[in-house]
């Protein structure tokens, strides 16, 4: 789990990227950090992770810099 490996290695500062519902819901539970990217797409390569990820930059951004926001969900 993405979020247990997070809080194990200390590294809740940076963004991190998942493709499960459980880490966001309990994310919705417990608050942040650590802030979440939410990519629901299913099964997809890793060159479409990369694009999704790359067409949405400023959003991404954004997340990163706002303390009132801690889940970012990316179709």
């Amino acid at each position: 789990m993405i979020m247990k490996y997070g809080l194990m290695h200390k590294v809740m500062d940076s963004p991190s990227l998942l493709e499960t519902a459980t880490e966001p819901e309990i994310l919705i539970l417990r608050g942040f950090p650590p802030k979440i990217i939410w990519i629901r797409r299913g099964n997809c390569s890793t060159g479409e992770v990369e694009a999704i990820l790359r067409s949405h930059l400023q959003d991404i951004q954004a997340l990163n810099s706002d303390s009132a926001l801690g889940i970012l969900t990316l179709y």
